[in-house]
């Protein structure tokens, strides 16, 4: 009985061996007709893409408000960390396939995964650096530093990567809501900020869990020995392909009728074939890094651009950091309904509507999502002052007597205002001094400004009284907030303060700091000695206001209506919501290849085009994109679809044909010897190896 199984092993190609095994795996516990296994593997992926989306939304923002940095350095180290993401999967399948094994390399990667997570959300601790208790860190390179750091089951199969892919968008879907919500709260030991290391710590517990759960199920996994790297075996075929064919390129010697075939010298059929089906599949993804290009920047420059919008939907506002959240909803309802209603309509239309028209047209459209961000930028540009340059300085006047006044500027520029009123608008000047003229007779008062700076002139109600100049703002409020302040026109100090902030006391004639309120209705309450009143006022996101408090302001029931409001920087006021199998290592390297070529034109067109304005760069990359289309339809006109699995069963009956055919031939001639008939068996034309063992 051994013998004859001995025997039986002995004649089974590599091919039918590994067969064997295949059905011997997963011969462990099962749940509803699943291994049980599985359960561990889909637990794994929850936790392990909510770690990696949820600490990935946060990312531009932390690189933002936290280090500092601008909009095109933030979105230019964002990219690069993607296209790393994507970058890496490559190496470790090398290092699995030809070293470690796939258990042991996802052991350890996670490992340094996890590891990085924990140290992420350790650098978003202001706390430790932050000496001065200011709320900001002291020593941003340390926060740099450490931020860097089976066959028969075909339909249980099917249903599982159906669960698989739901728990990767699950994943994605509730980090990119959660970890947002977490870094709007505010946290701190000394001061309250904005609470990175909780939206950081989640995920990086989440990560602990996922490796956690992934080695439990370590006794149930088939672990296959590393069998060599395919992608390194294609390389070497396709490299010994180019040199073969540049050493025949005479005239003299035939031509063959595809270029890898100059490798059949050393490598398979079966291999060269395959190589080809993969060629034509990889010539394909030539265009698709300019969509990645575009696809990615919902987690930089769209995320971004949703800091300047009014997030409000009644119910709840949603955080910029939130926009990435649609694109995980789209795909759990739209993939459905296009699989199950819309293509199957169209097909019985007639139309056929292959993988690759889907694919031209997605492109187009999203083409046609950055046209409309640009629009949409182009609207959100209204909104924003034009701010003064480095030679130039801006000037607001704010009339503090219960009368109108008339102030004559630089120019014979002539400014009328109204009683307790600030002038609308700014006035810019190219100068660093000026002569203020107010009244009849003229009272004249030489101000001097700072250029690059916004200031507000407060004229006194007399007009002998000192001029006070303050600083404004030269820049919208970050995080949607809106900047608060308020002057004080009594000849009285007063305190005022409401359930965010608290402006102190404001001494006669002079104005508060900004204060920074979130989007909400606010309570103003405002005191002086044993008076006091309240007034409300309702704020949306990023704007700036000067609230001035009248001689003639008393401390009554609807003391508010007396207070008047000078709105230096508009709130935000447009809303968002918005091959083979054995060769699918090489396609999947291919695919996270264009990802992260795609990454990098971002960090190229953010670093070194330098377009002044926005919406500007959002045409550039729509151009680029529909001129891709154009280039791919053609590509994928040409492109005739073929069944892989034909062709290599093909390829092997051939050549089991043509071994059977070589071994008759061996036996029709006559043996010299036993030691001679045994060097001829050996010279087969073809190895078994390059026919049965390309699978990984």
């Amino acid at each position: 009985m051994v013998w004859r199984e001995l025997r039986t092993t002995a004649i089974m190609t590599d091919k039918e061996i590994e067969e064997v095994k295949e059905e011997k795996r997963g011969k462990g516990p099962v749940v509803f007709g699943y291994p049980l296994s599985i359960f561990f593997i889909v637990v794994n992926e929850f936790c392990e893409r909510f770690s990696y989306y949820g600490m990935r939304a946060l990312l531009v923002l932390y690189f933002k408000y936290f280090f500092k940095w601008d909009d095109d350095f933030a979105t230019s180290i964002y990219h690069v960390f993607v296209a790393f993401c994507y970058l890496m999967p490559i190496l470790g399948a090398t290092i699995a396939d030809s070293w470690l094994g796939k258990f042991k390399t996802i052991v350890y990667l996670s490992i340094v995964y996890a590891a990085g997570q924990i140290a992420m959300a350790v650098s978003a601790v202001h706390d430790i650096t932050d000496q001065d208790r200011n709320g900001i860190p002291d020593n941003l390179t340390f926060h740099v530093v450490l931020s860097m750091f089976t066959n028969k089951q075909e339909k249980q199969r099917s249903t599982f990567f159906s669960v698989f892919y739901l728990c990767i968008n699950g994943g994605s879907l509730l980090s990119t809501i959660i970890t947002p919500i977490l870094r709007a709260q505010q946290c701190g030991i000394h001061t309250k900020a904005d609470c990175f290391p909780l939206a950081f710590g989640i995920p990086a517990i989440l990560m602990v869990v996922s490796l956690v759960v992934f080695i439990a199920g370590s006794p149930m996994y088939y672990k296959a020995k590393p069998q060599g790297n395919i992608m390194l075996k294609v390389c070497k075929c396709i490299g010994f392909a180019i040199k073969n064919r540049y050493r025949h390129r005479s005239k003299k010697y035939p031509k063959k009728e595809h270029w890898m075939d100059w490798a059949e010298e050393k490598y398979g059929k079966l291999l060269i074939a395959q190589i080809k089906m993969v060629l034509r599949v990889l010539f394909l993804y030539l265009p698709l890094p300019m969509f990645w290009a575009l696809f990615d920047q919902k987690g930089s420059r769209w995320t971004l651009q949703a800091t300047t919008l009014n997030g409000d939907f009644g119910v709840f506002d949603v955080q910029p950091d939130q926009m990435q959240t649609f694109n995980p909803i789209l795909i759990l309802t739209l993939v459905p309904i296009m699989d199950n209603i819309v293509y199957p309509l169209i097909k019985k239309c007639g139309f056929n509507f292959s993988p690759l028209r889907r694919i031209t047209l997605g492109m187009f459209l999203a083409a046609m999502a950055f046209v409309a961000a640009g629009l949409l930028q182009l609207e959100v540009d209204k909104t924003l002052p034009t701010f003064p340059s480095d030679t130039e300085s801006q000037l607001k006047l704010l009339n503090m007597a219960p009368n109108t006044i008339t102030v004559q500027l630089p120019g014979n520029q002539q400014v009328e205002l109204l009683p307790n009123q600030a002038s609308p608008e700014y006035f810019t000047f190219d100068t660093n001094s000026i002569a203020v003229s107010v009244g009849n007779p003229p009272v004249v008062k030489n101000i001097a400004l700072t250029m690059g700076h916004r200031q507000t002139l407060l004229i006194p109600t007399i007009l002998g009284n000192p001029w006070q100049l303050t600083d404004d703002l030269t820049a919208k409020p970050e995080k949607g907030s809106n900047g608060i302040r308020f002057v004080n026109g009594l000849s009285i100090p007063i305190n005022i303060s409401s359930t965010q902030a608290n402006f102190g006391i404001i001494g006669p004639s002079l104005a508060s700091n900004y204060s920074l309120l979130k989007k909400a209705r606010e309570i103003f309450t405002i005191r002086s000695n044993s008076e006091s009143c309240d007034f409300e006022r309702d704020f949306g996101f990023g704007s700036s206001y000067m609230f001035f408090i009248p001689s003639t302001f008393t401390f009554t029931t609807n003391c508010g209506d007396a207070i008047t409001a000078a709105e230096d920087i508009k709130p935000n006021t447009f809303s968002y919501s918005q091959a083979p199998s054995n060769m699918k290592a090489v396609l999947q390297a291919g695919w996270l290849l264009t990802n992260a070529v795609g990454n990098f034109i971002v960090l190229i067109v953010a670093e070194l085009a330098k377009l002044p304005k926005q919406w500007t760069e959002y045409i550039l990359f729509a151009s680029l994109l529909v001129a891709v289309c154009f280039i791919f339809s053609i590509m994928a006109y040409f492109y005739t679809y073929i069944n892989p699995a034909e062709i290599e069963a093909q390829i092997i009956n051939d050549t089991k044909r043509d071994d059977d055919d070589d071994h008759d031939d061996e036996e029709k001639k006559p043996r010299k010897n036993s030691q001679t008939s045994d060097i001829e068996m050996e010279k087969k034309p073809y190895d078994n190896d390059n026919i049965y063992q390309t699978k990984m």
